[in-house]
Formats: C-alpha cells, structure tokens, sequence
C-alpha cells in the first residue's frame, strides 16, 4: 500500500524519536519538526484511523507494525543514502537534505542495488 510522502516523515519522525527518547507524544513531534499542534494534530488523527499509530490515554503515541515496517524502510533508506552521498563528498547537510527526498520516490530494486554496492564496498575496504 502507497501512502503519501507526509505520511512516511510522520511514521520516522516516530521511529526516531522513540529510538531517542522512548515514549513520544504528538507535542515530541511539534518540537521536533516544527510544524503547528493543529497539523500534528490531524496528521496524528489520519495515521491513528489508517491503523498505523496508536495513542494511549496519556497521549503516548506507538508505531503498529504497519505503522513501524514503513517508518523502518524509510529510515534505513534515509540513513544509508545520507551517508553515501557524504562519503562520495556531499557536504553532510546537503546529503540529509537530498536524501530525504529521495528516500520517498526511489524503487525498492534501485535501493537494493545501492545498498549492495555500498555493502560491497564497506567489505572491501575491511579486507584491506
């Protein structure tokens, strides 16, 4: 199932910060990304209702496995495309930036095929 691009920031942006802070509430995710309450708000309310999050009654938000399998994919896609263009010189803010948005729109096989590449060339540079 696709969803929306603003939905996938969402879901990592949770994976993050629970990885950081352990428990995150929709306030975690304002101060985090900037955004108003209001749009937290309904953003929250979506991915609650589509069966991705689920909200405690103190307000503590959790990542469903299909909510955590795409904040997952995204974020390994993040990470390793961020630091791949870094490593081949992209100045790090850049390579954030740039990875950010490729990480929405790039196929499963091209990513596959770079994370091979870059595995390859990780093992390469061990043996040495």
């Amino acid at each position: 199932m696709k969803i929306q691009e603003s939905a996938e920031n969402y879901l990592e942006t949770i994976l993050i910060l629970l990885n950081r802070k352990g428990a995150v509430r929709s306030i975690d995710i304002v101060n985090e990304l900037g955004y108003s309450k209001p749009s937290v708000s309904i953003a929250m309310k979506n991915l609650r209702e589509n069966g991705y999050i689920e909200m405690g009654p103190e307000g503590f938000i959790s990542l469903l496995p299909p909510g955590r399998e795409i904040a997952e994919r995204i974020y390994e896609r993040h990470t390793l495309l961020s630091d791949w263009l870094t490593a081949l010189g992209v100045n790090p803010a850049v390579a954030a930036e740039d990875a950010c948005r490729m990480e929405h729109v790039i196929s499963a096989e091209s990513f596959e095929a770079i994370k091979k590449h870059v595995q390859q060339k990780a093992e390469e540079l061990k043996g040495r």
